[in-house]
């Protein structure tokens, strides 16, 4: 009985023990997200840095610091996961995107961001996964079948969107930012589809029949996930419509939908589906109707409060890959050829380049096709901006690199040792030099941005959350409105048929809105009758403009 007791002491106390480890290791990551913050405000005013790099360096100093203190066993205080990422982390940097997105400008250049997004992503994919095919087979960096060269490219394909956040002004340049940040939500969306497709196809035998199910599959989780998260929003918008929370608690509403954001990656997840697709179109649903259905006070607090997560998850993530960027355990493997690792790192980079100028640069021309106007279409400089931003890779990568070449958390082959090394350090040097070169890349290319994006993008948007008249397509009070007293021409050849849809699914979609949508979920115009509050002693006389 008495070593049976002995015995139980000792296992609470070593869980005591790491218990307060676990303490220390938070308590360390907050301050240091604090220092990150503080230290992102004070270089606010440079050109140069931004807060998703200056976490990045200083979670890179922090890992040389512990690995000192350690002598040499651990860099980190706490160990990349990838489910933390995906669950925890990513949803709400999302959300909050879709959410406050200038909708105009993003639903206007759609075609473009897919054709970016997707058919992009597939074509700098089977770039990337073609060139390492031939180019790793003649080098000794272990083995590698099929289905790891093409994990390879869809790893390497996915951009990192949270960087461009930071890099790029959704005010200065709205149609870089709504194309790069477009492109980017997709591209992650679909590098996401498209690695869980290859890890779960047999890609040995590769025939007519398999490639028509991956394509398949590809296109079913695509559009399921984006219904989704537009059903999700609409849910959400009718409850808070029909229960005016607010009447009683302000705290109900913004719990909602906070909440009823989550659900909705949470479900595509539940699903198989892609929780990033799904999250994103629920943010931009919800900005639209959920969001106008609500008291003044919770727009206000549910305004801040998404982006407040999702500056706090974008924090934590680039602060967390460079602690782990320096994991002693995966450099061991590669300590005794350091030249091959650098090789595949200067590998993957170049075809990152060149996949993404493959399709960059063609797909800006076939999207210009479309423009009338001069004006409308991406010049040159605009495609070299896209090119050059949409080169950062990110935690996406990181993510799912760890996936694919660990075993929970760990390496033990060597060729997973140098993919994961390999991913690591083009994730480190793309997101400094490439994010720190893209301002000052854009003041040069468009000396004049507030100008350019003027003239590039049809007219500046408010439309998002940021207002306190928000519609869809909108600009002010709503530009798209004015079209109702005027018939839009019939398109008279082919050439006028793809110049004009643009402001024809425009016109028609407000029509279907006002006549249906917004009287079902309300949206802009919808005032919550909150008893005792000024709207009760002054009732609207048309609650729909």
């Amino acid at each position: 009985m008495e070593a049976y007791m002995s015995s139980i002491g000792s296992k609470l106390q070593m869980l005591s023990t790491s218990d307060h480890a676990s303490v220390v290791s938070m308590n360390l990551f907050v301050a240091l997200l604090c220092a990150c913050i503080v230290i992102g405000h004070l270089l606010e005013e440079t050109r140069w840095m931004n807060e998703s790099i200056t976490a990045l360096i200083i979670g890179v100093g922090t890992g040389i610091v512990i690995l000192l203190i350690s002598g040499g066993k651990s860099s980190r205080l706490l160990v990349f996961s990838e489910d933390l990422f995906f669950i925890y982390l990513l949803p709400p940097i999302i959300f909050n995107a879709g959410f406050q997105v200038k909708k105009k400008q993003f639903f206007r250049n759609f075609m473009t961001i897919i054709l970016f997004g997707a058919v992009g992503t597939l074509i700098c994919c089977a770039i990337i996964s073609i060139g390492a095919m031939q180019i790793f087979e003649k080098m000794d960096i272990g083995p590698l079948d099929i289905g790891d060269y093409l994990a390879i490219g869809a790893i390497f394909a996915a951009t990192d969107s949270v960087c461009t956040l930071q890099v790029l002004s959704q005010d200065d340049t709205p149609l870089l930012y709504s194309l790069v940040f477009g492109e980017g939500v997709v591209n992650d969306a679909t590098s996401v589809v498209l690695f869980n497709a290859i890890q779960s196809f047999d890609l040995t035998n590769i025939n007519a029949v398999i490639a028509w199910e991956f394509v398949r599959n590809f296109l079913y989780l695509f559009l399921t996930s984006t219904m989704l998260g537009v059903l999700t929003g609409l849910v959400s918008a009718y409850i808070i419509k029909k229960l005016y929370f607010g009447r009683h608690s302000t705290d109900r509403e913004v719990a909602l939908m906070i909440l009823m954001a989550y659900l909705s990656y949470m479900l595509a997840e539940l699903f198989y589906l892609s929780g990033i697709l799904t999250v994103f179109f629920c943010g931009i649903v919800m900005s639209h109707y959920t969001w106008h259905n609500v008291t003044e006070s919770s727009r206000v607090t549910t305004k801040h409060a998404f982006a407040t997560l999702s500056f706090v998850a974008e924090i934590f993530i680039f602060l967390y890959v460079g602690m782990d960027a320096l994991d002693i355990e995966k450099w061991r493997f590669v300590s005794d050829s350091p030249g091959t690792s650098v090789a595949v790192s200067s590998i993957l980079l170049g075809l990152v380049m060149v996949g993404r100028a493959a399709f960059v640069f063609p797909l800006s021309f076939v999207s210009n096709l479309s423009k009338k106007s001069p004006h409308e279409k991406i010049g040159f400089r605009q495609q070299f901006i896209i090119w050059w931003a949409g080169l950062m890779r990110g935690a996406v990568s990181m993510a799912l690199a760890y996936n694919k070449f660990t075993s929970a958390g760990h390496t033990n082959l060597r060729a997973n040792a140098i993919m994961i090394t390999s991913t690591i350090t083009v994730v480190l040097f793309s997101t400094v030099v490439f994010g720190l070169m893209t301002k000052p890349l854009i003041s040069i290319l468009l000396p004049h941005p507030k100008y350019q994006s003027r003239s590039l993008s049809f007219s500046s948007d408010p439309a998002t959350p940021k207002s306190f008249t928000v519609p869809l397509l909108g600009e002010g009070q709503d530009s798209l409105d004015d079209l109702g007293g005027r018939d839009i021409p019939r398109p008279s050849s082919l050439r006028a048929l793809l110049t004009t849809p643009t402001h024809t699914v425009h016109y028609y979609w407000r029509k279907f809105d006002n006549a249906f949508m917004r009287p079902m979920f309300g949206g802009r115009g919808f005032v919550p009758f909150v008893p005792g509050s000024p709207t009760e002693r002054n009732p609207p006389q048309n609650q729909w403009h």
